[in-house]
């Protein structure tokens, strides 16, 4: 007798379809013949003691007999628990302990337990996606999954507990209602943060660079003694980001679901990540990488802020595997079996002490390295890789009367409410195909309904902030006056920056302007964007 049922994998964020066919031989024999082909790792072909454990302890007592599971396509590789249930349905309905003789509107994913219960599997977002691109009209999930593979319209999610619940829901249809959830109060409930920058007294200069970052898209280092403030600040940068779209959300959700560290209560990914790995982290686990390859913390922060603290601590091969997702934001992992890109757009956000002992420069205690060792430990990063950080800021020692004081500091909603209406203005600019242009930017308040009506003409050109503007762009949206000429011109010269510095000059000037309303970058605005390379003419000149 033969049975088929549908399941899926995941391949990088995607998945694929896979058809479960089961055959079963009438011949009892004294051994257990079971074997499964198409190509299945431990996981998949552990799976034969699994399912048997399962379908004794719900009740069905299999023969010994012959039985043969096939993966089809059989040339892709299969990994993973999740065959488990449509293997354990594919063995009843060749054995004939269904009603239906298929059921190929439905597709099943889920690892089974010894009891026969359901257990919660990776990647079920991209599961549900792939559904509804090939017209299945119904998912049977774990419980656990179920909220997340709800977030995709158009496929109805029946969450399950236990095989028993699914094959009851196999013969009679019913028994078992779809998931549904409001997506639109899920982001909205995903935006309040425990932290706030009211949190933070003084570092005036550092906060407006932070604003400055954010509005763009910039990355940032964050250079000063230990105790200033910089991991605090760094945590605190998500509540100024703007708010998720839903694509961008989904987009996140489906790398968080293929990672395993999606939270199952939530089912959605609403605030932008912030992901702060060791020192001590490998170059795989930064970027990626596996027999088949998985996501790492670069791809898990895309859409989000990656926080690299102590950033010479990190080995020097780390750091420059960073290039090629800082540069393009996609990371392209390479293996015998399969090559698999990940996203990768983040904003980086670094933070260093200025010399090895921590208090060069400190006003309140004495530095007790010398020039040579302060140095080599500038050195431990690259300059290629510090000219592809945008803005370098000295966070100095929070002086006694300003950790004092009585004066509110500013909370993140108000910084938040400008750093939307920038990034208002660079949608509707690299959106004007599509996007109406408003003819008083400065006036307009932050309207998060442009953010995501401009998400479709975005697609197309790639471009959502300053920060990823091409060099097509740079000379269409930065040009300068003569002053701001002279003034560029002056700044290269005496701190011998690099072309690729030059560009990150005009857009952080670009994202300044953007921040006042201004049309055209000024003079002041250039002058505040060369502040922020002063590293470049220290240790890279």
């Amino acid at each position: 007798m033969l049975y088929k049922t549908l399941s899926a994998a995941v391949y990088g964020i995607d998945a694929n379809i896979i058809e479960v066919e089961v055959d079963v031989s009438g011949i009892k024999t004294d051994e257990d013949h079971f074997h499964t082909v198409g190509l299945p790792d431990a996981a998949v072909r552990e799976s034969r003691d699994r399912v048997r454990a399962a379908l004794r302890n719900c009740g069905y007592d299999i023969p010994l007999t012959h039985i043969t599971i096939n993966l089809a396509p059989a040339d892709i590789k299969k990994e993973g628990s999740g065959f488990d249930l449509p293997m354990a349905l594919g063995i009843l309905g060749a054995y004939g302990g269904l009603n239906k003789k298929e059921v190929p509107d439905c597709l099943f994913v889920g690892e089974l337990s010894l009891d026969g219960g359901v257990r919660r599997i990776r990647g079920a977002l991209p599961i549900a996606i792939e559904a509804r691109g090939r017209r299945i009209s119904r998912l049977v999930v774990p419980e656990l999954n179920a909220k997340e593979a709800a977030m995709v319209s158009g496929v109805g999610v029946y969450p399950v507990k236990s095989l028993l619940d699914v094959i009851h829901f196999v013969n009679t249809g019913n028994g078992i209602e779809p998931t549904v959830v409001n997506q639109e109060a899920l982001l909205n409930e995903a935006q309040h943060f425990p932290i706030d920058f009211k949190d933070v007294r003084g570092q005036q200069t550092a906060k407006r660079a932070l604003e400055v970052a954010c509005a763009g898209g910039h990355n940032i280092l964050m250079i000063g003694p230990p105790g200033s403030g910089k991991t605090m600040l760094a945590k605190r940068v998500p509540t100024i980001l703007p708010p998720f779209t839903f694509e961008e959300a989904l987009e996140t959700t489906k790398i968080h679901s293929v990672a395993g560290v999606l939270d199952p209560g939530a089912g959605l990914v609403g605030f932008r990540p912030f992901r702060s790995p060791h020192h001590t982290i490998s170059d795989a686990g930064l970027i990626g990488g596996g027999i088949i390859p998985r996501p790492g913390e670069v791809s898990l922060a895309h859409n989000g802020v990656l926080f690299l603290d102590e950033l010479p601590e990190f080995p020097r091969n780390v750091l420059e595997v960073m290039r090629q997702p800082l540069e393009d934001g996609t990371v392209c992992i390479a293996r015998a079996a399969m090559s698999l890109t990940f996203p990768a757009r983040f904003m980086l956000a670094a933070a260093m002490n200025p010399c090895p002992c921590g208090f060069f420069n400190d006003r309140s205690r004495e530095c007790r390295c010398t020039q040579p060792m302060i140095q080599r430990y500038m050195q431990k990063i690259s300059g290629p890789l510090m000219d592809r950080i945008d803005i370098h800021i000295d966070v100095p020692a929070v002086n006694y009367k300003e950790m004092r004081s009585t004066s509110e500091p500013e909370g993140s909603g108000q910084i938040r409410e400008r750093v939307m209406r920038a990034r208002e203005i660079q949608l509707r600019r690299f959106g004007r195909s599509t996007v109406v242009q408003v003819s008083n930017e400065k006036a307009t308040p932050p309207d998060t309904s442009v953010l995501r009506s401009a998400e479709g003409s975005l697609r197309a050109c790639k471009t959502y902030c300053n920060a990823q503007m091409t060099p097509r762009q740079i000379r269409a949206f930065c040009e300068l006056t003569p002053d701001c000429e002279r003034l560029l011109e002056r700044a290269m010269m005496q701190q011998g920056l690099t072309a690729r510095a030059h560009d990150r000059i005009l857009k952080v000037a670009r994202t300044i302007a953007d921040l006042e309303g201004a049309q055209g970058i000024q003079p002041k605005h250039i002058a505040e964007a060369i502040q922020y390379r002063t590293l470049d003419r220290t240790f890279w000149a």
